[in-house]
C-alpha cells in the first residue's frame, strides 16, 4: 500500500526531507503540488527515519505542505521499437515534440551482465579514422573514453564514428550539453541518414542535475535490451565529467564529507558501474562503449580522468584537434592486430610511430637552432605529411586505404632499407 506524507521538513537545492519508514534507496515518490501539477522525486539516503529525496526539474513550486506518495518502485526507463529515432530527456520525457514512448518497462542502474555469458572481444569496429583504426583499434564491447578539454571537436569525433559505425542501434547519452551542442547532434543523425537507429537521452546545462545522473543510465538500460535483442550496440556518452559534476554537487549538498577535490570517495564505482556495461554476449549482441572526459586544465591526474583510466581500456587522447599518437592507446587492439586485419598492419603502425616520435626531436634541434643533418629534415617532411595525411580528423578511408597510405608515406620520405620493418613485408607492400 502506498504511502502519503503531507509534511516536507526540508528543502536544500533539488533535495527534500521527509519523515517516513520502510522505504528503499532509489525508489520513486511523486509529489503532489497544491496547484495540481506533481512531480517526481527519488530516494537518496535515510537516516532513521528521515528520508531525503533528490527531485526531478527542481524544487521550484514546492511548498512544505505538499503531499509526498511513495510509489514502492525505482525510476524506470520505457523500452520499444518506438524508441527508436527519439530524442528524451534524463527522466524518458520525450523532447522532439512526439508521443509517449510505449512498451516494457525496465529498471535502470542494475548490475552489470553476467560474466558467464562475457566473450573475449575479438572483432575489430572500423571507423574510418586513420589514427584509431591504425594505430588504436576500437574493438567490439570495449569501453574507452576521449580524454579532451573544453573547446576540443570531441563530439565532431564522436558524430563521424557514429556516422560510420556498422552498429545496429547508436544510444547517445548528452550530460550538459549547450542546445548548439544539442542540435548539432541532431543535425548530424538527420543529415547522415542514421537517426532511424539512433536513440538520444539528453541533458542539457540548464536541466537539474539528477536528470545528469540518470541520462546514461537511461541510455545503458535500453543499450543492455537491444543488446539481448541480438543488436550491436554503440554508446556514446558525453560529457561524463559533467555526469561527475553532477554527482559532486549532489552530495556536497547532502553535507557528504568530500575526498579527493571535493568529488564524493564513491566515484570510481559511480563510474565503473556504467562503464563496465559494455559486453559482447555470447549468442547474442554487444555493447561497445566511447564516452569524453574533458579533463579540468589538461590534467590527467584530476580524479576524473584518474579514476576513468583504471577502469577503461586505454584513451583516445584528443589534442589540438587530432588524436595524439603518444597519448592515445587501446589495450584490446592486439586482439585485432594482424589477425582480423592484414599482417603489415602492426609493423606499419609501429614504423610510422617510431619515425613520427623522431621527428619530433628533430623539430625541438630545429628550434633550438641547430643544423640539420639530411635525416633530419626527411623527418620533418615526413611529419609534415603524416599530420596532413593522416591525422587529420577530416580524413576518411578504410582500414586497408589507410596501411596503404602508410606505406605511400614511407616511400616518399625515406629509402627502404631506413624505415626498420621486416624485409619480407617491404618487398610485398612498398609503392612501385
Amino acid at each position: 500500500m502506498k504511502k502519503v506524507h503531507d509534511r516536507i521538513n526540508d528543502m536544500r537545492g533539488n533535495l527534500i526531507t521527509v519523515t517516513a519508514e520502510e522505504v528503499a534507496l532509489g525508489e520513486l515518490a511523486r509529489i503532489d503540488k497544491k496547484e495540481g501539477q506533481s512531480t517526481l522525486a527519488s530516494v537518496l539516503q535515510f537516516e532513521g527515519d528521515q528520508v531525503t529525496l533528490q527531485v526531478f526539474g527542481g524544487t521550484r513550486g514546492i511548498s512544505t505542505g505538499d503531499k509526498v506518495t511513495f510509489l514502492k518502485r525505482e525510476m524506470e526507463a520505457t523500452f520499444g521499437s518506438g524508441l527508436l529515432g527519439r530524442r528524451l530527456n534524463g527522466a524518458g520525457k520525450p523532447l522532439d515534440n512526439g508521443p509517449e514512448i510505449l512498451g516494457e518497462q525496465i529498471e535502470i542502474g542494475q548490475p552489470s551482465f553476467n560474466p558467464v555469458r562475457r566473450i573475449v572481444p575479438k572483432q575489430m569496429v572500423r571507423t574510418n579514422i586513420p589514427m584509431i583504426d591504425v594505430f588504436n583499434c576500437l574493438v567490439k564491447s570495449q569501453k574507452i573514453p576521449i580524454f579532451s578539454v573544453a573547446g576540443e571537436p570531441y563530439n565532431a569525433l564522436l558524430m563521424r564514428i557514429a556516422n560510420q559505425t556498422d552498429a545496429d542501434v547508436v544510444v547517445i547519452a548528452g550530460m550538459g550539453l549547450t542546445f548548439a551542442n544539442y542540435q548539432a547532434f541532431i543535425d548530424n543523425a538527420e543529415e547522415s541518414g542514421s537517426a532511424g537507429k539512433t536513440v538520444m537521452f539528453i541533458h542539457r546545462a540548464t536541466d537539474p542535475a539528477v536528470e545528469c545522473m540518470l541520462a546514461p543510465d537511461m541510455a545503458l538500460a535500453c543499450a543492455e535490451k537491444f543488446a539481448l535483442e541480438g543488436k550491436d550496440v554503440l554508446v556514446l556518452l558525453t560529457d561524463m565529467s559533467a555526469f561527475a559534476d553532477a554527482i559532486k554537487e549532489i552530495s556536497i549538498t547532502m553535507d557528504q564529507i568530500p575526498s579527493n577535490r571535493g568529488y564524493p570517495g564513491s566515484l570510481y564505482s559511480d563510474l565503473a558501474s556504467r562503464y563496465e556495461k559494455a559486453v559482447d554476449i555470447e549468442g547474442s549482441g554487444s555493447i561497445t562503449l566511447i564516452s569524453v572526459t574533458t579533463m579540468p586544465g589538461d590534467d590527467v591526474t584530476h580524479p576524473i580522468p584518474d579514476n576513468t583510466g583504471y577502469i577503461t581500456e586505454g584513451q583516445f587522447y584528443l589534442h589540438d584537434g587530432s588524436i595524439d599518437p603518444f597519448g592515445s592507446l587501446s589495450r584490446l587492439k592486439q586482439q585485432v592486430i594482424g589477425k582480423v586485419t592484414r599482417e603489415d598492419h602492426g609493423d606499419i603502425a609501429n614504423g610510422l610511430i617510431r619515425l613520427y616520435a623522431d621527428s619530433k626531436k628533430a623539430k625541438e634541434r630545429q628550434a633550438m637552432g641547430f643544423k640539420l643533418s639530411r635525416w633530419d629534415q626527411k623527418l620533418i617532411a615526413f611529419a609534415e605529411l603524416f599530420e596532413a595525411q593522416m591525422m587529420d580528423l577530416e580524413v576518411n578511408i578504410n582500414i586497408d586505404e589507410a596501411l596503404d597510405l602508410g606505406w605511400k608515406l614511407l616511400s616518399e620520405c625515406f629509402q627502404r632499407h631506413e624505415v626498420g620493418i621486416k624485409q619480407s613485408l617491404i618487398d610485398k607492400y612498398w609503392p612501385g
